[in-house]
């Protein structure tokens, strides 16, 4: 999914990425707003991953969620 069209349709991308990673609160959410590197950031914070483990959720979330 290309992030510039996950900032445009923000509140259906909310429900994906909630549906993923459930630990993320709506506050969360609210933060990351469609920015790649904060969902990273949140992701670090939630799942106590790492940054490349952090990017590689957050691509493979974008490969499997392609338009």
């Amino acid at each position: 999914m290309n992030w510039d069209v996950i900032k445009g349709n923000w509140k259906q991308a909310k429900g994906k990425l909630k549906e993923q990673w459930g630990k993320l609160t709506d506050d969360d959410l609210d933060v990351i707003s469609g920015k790649r590197d904060q969902l990273i950031g949140r992701l670090q914070e939630r799942y106590g991953y790492t940054r490349d483990k952090a990017e590689k959720e957050v691509n493979d979330f974008d490969k499997r969620n392609a338009a």
